[in-house]
């Protein structure tokens, strides 16, 4: 049997009707070469300080700790249902088309997340289904994002859904 850790930041049928079908035709695909097990994994998300932000407050640090940015607030204290509802619908759509699912909600960070996750267990295939390309544009340009780190980090397991950055039109 097959093990499959599915990331998702954003609701997966909304994001497979961007794409045309083509993340939940994959799932169907990967379900029909065999019995599958599916676990799911919802990032909750969280606020990120801007740059300027970051240096008006400074690392603090004390004479003991090391030195540690400052946290800002989460915005929406909804943020983890918002992640339960997603995960939740999401299983339940994989156990429809076949799939032995589960999940799991997280309030880290997409590459802390994934880490952690994959820690502790083998997966065959890591797929990561987001709405946006995170990290900034310059980031991206220098391959220095969220999910270029997750593709140096695990090559052909990782399969990426993302939908395309619209840029604005000049």
């Amino acid at each position: 049997m097959r093990s499959y850790l599915l990331v998702l930041d954003t609701d997966l049928l909304a994001l497979d009707d961007k794409l045309g079908q083509e993340p939940i035709n994959y799932l169907v695909e990967q379900q029909e070469q065999g019995q599958s097990e599916v676990v799911v994994l919802s990032l909750a998300g969280q606020t990120r300080l801007s740059s300027l932000e970051l240096v008006l407050g400074g690392a603090t640090s004390g004479m003991f700790a090391p030195a540690k940015s400052p946290i800002g607030p989460q915005a929406d204290h909804d943020l983890s249902a918002a992640a339960e509802h997603r995960m939740n619908l999401t299983v339940r759509h994989l156990k429809t088309i076949g799939c032995q699912a589960s999940g799991l909600i997280s309030d880290e960070d997409l590459v802390t997340a994934v880490d952690a996750e994959t820690r502790g267990h083998d997966y065959d295939e890591i797929i990561l289904m987001t709405s946006s390309e995170e990290g900034s544009w310059l980031a991206r340009a220098l391959h220095a994002d969220p999910i270029h780190h997750l593709q140096r980090h695990w090559g052909r397991k990782l399969t990426v859904f993302t939908t395309p950055s619209t840029k604005p039109e000049n």
